[in-house]
């Protein structure tokens, strides 16, 4: 890969390149909002990204830990994205649990299959009200 560097590249450029984000303005708005942590401290967009640090990411429910394992500057094809980093075993597990209380949680929730009727909602009034 010609744009590796082993200087480091900036975190928000690594983490675009990394396909974490879709565009480097979006990867920006979440470190500044203090939902990237760089070897577990909040950081600054501007960071120098370096190979074996640990970064930890929140994306919507799921809070990702990976080790840098490559540098780029470019984003590439999702293949070769994937091998700039690698996922700690604590944090697939972790996801997993959380993936299957979410799973869990709607099935034991279920919403109805139709509307309540005029009688229905007459009752759930008089129940509420009591």
């Amino acid at each position: 890969m010609g744009s590796e560097k082993e200087t480091g590249v900036r975190l928000d450029k690594w983490l675009w390149a990394a396909r974490f984000y879709k565009t480097r303005a979006i990867a920006k708005e979440m470190i500044n909002g203090g939902k990237v942590h760089y070897n577990g401290q909040r950081t600054k967009s501007s960071k120098v990204a370096e190979v074996g640090a640990v970064i930890r990411l929140r994306q919507g429910y799921d809070e990702k830990e990976i080790v840098i394992k490559k540098l780029s500057e470019q984003r590439q094809k999702a293949v070769i994205a994937q091998t700039l980093y690698e996922e700690t075993p604590e944090s697939i597990a972790k996801r997993e649990t959380y993936a299957e209380a979410r799973r869990l949680n709607v099935l034991n929730n279920p919403a109805p299959d139709t509307k309540p009727d005029k009688k229905q909602r007459r009752q759930l009034i008089r129940f509420k009200e009591s």
